[in-house]
């Protein structure tokens, strides 16, 4: 189906319409979004017969675009045999088809890789809060109680459970629920464009860096700590922000140094999305545990899953005998279909090995179009994860005002356009700055990678535009 522009911006229904049987409880409780009834390829469709361009895959999700033939069939086979059977009683053989391949995945291409198990959930914050408690059950198993500790950094994001919310740094989702929250040490994130030093070596800065875990660890006390939980590639929060070379290194020497458990959070930046199965394979590094979720289902069902070392394994094994934990939809059989047609189409049909191509061609068209914007400051990424910074100042790399949200404007009129794409504010610190998000299909043609560019250039000169800014 070819693209459209809409004629008009996305109806925003007032909460006092006429709007008979409207119960849902939507995000924003002062405007109604467009009602979705279609999907294909790159491309979404409203009941009023507007045309979306999906430039985020929602949020990083929809990685195989729309409609996707292969995994329908793979869903509706699945409902046939065998929609759900509870793990409290079963397993199913798509779950061990599909952990088969995740494990198989990580031996190939990990270095160091011990991770050998996958406990299935229904998304990213129950994968990371899974995580969480596994590395406290973790050193109980083991005889050392007294670490208890996590280690996070500023500017991440690992969910909205109150235990993940804790552990993450993205200020104003923490905000309204600090009293509920535990303790999380927060050090500083790996920010090349913002933190780096005047003649300071991206190496010697990640090293720099890296070593604020040393120094927060000394200080919580080496044997308080439990585990250390980073994005190798931030998302959200800041924007595609990369490790820089030998930070995760650095950071993986640490943490075998004391002990201490490596969580990498891959839900927004893994299964492909960076151009690798696992972001970390790109940083030559292995985690104790590896949390994805997202592009592991495309949007297709919600999944989950936790990729758990053998030590981890082994400890509950020979220990208690059981990890205390669960849900009820773990390791649904109709959701692990979905993910295992996913995996299929990623590796069978040749997707994940030219995500690494189309995002250097996406990137091109980007630094082209914004590389001497006066208010672009920053194009950075890795593969089909891909971040604008926005500055009011290119040389001082000031900010605009906070009270302008400015991500705002650039999200309608992006979606005037009929563009979907992730804008984002308080890129800096939670208050301060602003940041687009790009993580389109891996489906994405040289076509519709000019029309993502053109529309966003668009957009954002529509928003500078409007009231002055």
């Amino acid at each position: 189906m070819t693209s459209s522009l809409p004629s008009s911006s996305p109806t925003l229904i007032p909460p006092n319409a006429d709007r008979s049987g409207d119960h849902v409880f939507h995000r924003s409780c002062t405007a109604r979004p467009p009602l979705a009834v279609g999907g294909k390829g790159m491309r979404l469709f409203d009941a009023e017969g507007r045309s979306y361009l999906d430039a985020s895959g929602g949020a990083a999700v929809s990685c195989l675009g729309h409609g996707d033939a292969k995994v329908r069939r793979a869903l509706k086979a699945q409902v046939d045999a065998l929609a759900f059977a509870h793990t409290g009683f079963f397993t199913s053989q798509p779950a061990e088809d599909l952990a088969d391949i995740l494990i198989a995945k990580a031996e190939e291409t990990l270095p160091g890789n011990t991770l050998s198990r996958v406990y299935f959930v229904s998304g990213g914050s129950e994968a990371n809060e899974a995580a969480l408690k596994l590395a406290r059950q973790y050193f109980l198993e083991i005889g050392q109680p007294a670490r208890h500790k996590v280690i996070a950094r500023r500017q991440s994001y690992h969910g909205n459970t109150l235990g993940v919310l804790a552990a993450g740094g993205n200020l104003w989702r923490r905000e309204p629920f600090e009293p509920l929250l535990m303790p999380v040490t927060h050090i500083a994130p790996c920010y090349d464009y913002r933190d780096r030093a005047e003649g300071e070596s991206t190496e010697a800065y990640g090293l720099r860096a890296a070593d604020e875990l040393e120094a927060a660890i000394q200080r919580e006390g080496p044997t308080s700590v439990a585990a250390f939980i980073a994005e190798p590639v931030v998302g959200a929060t800041s924007g595609a922000v990369p490790a820089v070379p030998g930070y995760l290194k650095r950071i993986r020497e640490i943490c075998d140094r004391h002990g201490v458990l490596l969580i990498l959070d891959e839900v927004m930046c893994g299964m492909g999305r960076t151009g690798t199965l696992y972001a970390c394979e790109q940083d030559g590094v292995a985690p104790d545990i590896l949390t994805t979720a997202k592009g592991l289902g495309a949007g297709y069902q919600p999944i989950g899953a936790m990729l758990v070392g053998d030590h981890l394994y082994a400890a509950i094994r020979d220990g208690s005998g059981a990890f205390m934990h669960g849900h009820t939809y773990m390791g649904h059989p109709t959701a692990c279909a979905a993910a295992l047609a996913v995996q299929k189409r990623l590796h069978d049909d040749g997707l994940l090995a030219k995500v690494a191509g189309k995002g250097a061609h996406l990137r091109g068209l980007l630094e082209t179009r914004f590389g001497d914007h006066p208010a672009v400051g920053d194009i950075r990424g890795r593969g089909l994860f891909l971040g604008v910074e926005l500055v009011a100042d290119r040389t001082t790399k000031a900010v605009f005002d906070p009270a302008l949200k400015l991500h705002a404007r650039i999200k309608a009129e992006a979606l005037k356009r009929g563009l979907i794409c992730y804008p984002m504010g308080g890129t800096i610190d939670g208050r301060r700055g602003d940041h687009v998000l790009l993580a389109p299909p891996f489906i994405l043609t040289k076509v519709d990678a000019r029309e993502i560019v053109d529309r966003l250039g668009a957009a954002l000169d529509a928003a500078l535009a409007s009231q002055a800014l």
